[in-house]
């Protein structure tokens, strides 16, 4: 039998890290980039600045449910072969869709994130 997929101390403060980073990112771009009011009338009024960029690039990312599906995306290839790269690319995505309005596709990453630790680690040859 073999042994469950299973990320080392080192590895999961690598995920941590991962993990608050993209919480904290998408409640900067959300709170501070997308529904504030005042940095959406100056950037539709023509300023040229990187958080207006950064909203431009965004928007249309999440009005299509981009983050949540490549989260969803991720977590199966996770899900069917365990690996920490995907593991870390995957969290960080669903992170960011929770926050930035992709919560059901994301929520359903989590899931498969979830489910991911019951099966086999990846054959290493």
């Amino acid at each position: 039998m073999s042994r469950r997929f299973m990320p080392s101390p080192v590895q999961i403060h690598w995920l941590i890290a991962v993990g608050f980073s993209s919480v904290g990112y998408g409640m900067y771009l959300r709170y501070l980039g997308i529904e504030n009011s005042v940095v959406g009338l100056a950037c539709d009024a023509g300023l040229d600045t990187w958080m207006c960029l950064t909203r431009r690039i965004a928007l249309p990312i999440y009005e299509h449910y981009a983050i949540g599906g490549a989260a969803v995306a991720a977590a199966l290839v996770q899900l069917l072969r365990p690996t920490f790269p995907v593991l870390a690319v995957a969290l960080a995505l669903t992170g960011l869709g929770l926050v930035l309005f992709n919560a059901a596709l994301s929520g359903l990453a989590a899931g498969l994130l979830v489910l991911s630790f019951a099966r086999p680690a990846a054959a290493t040859a």
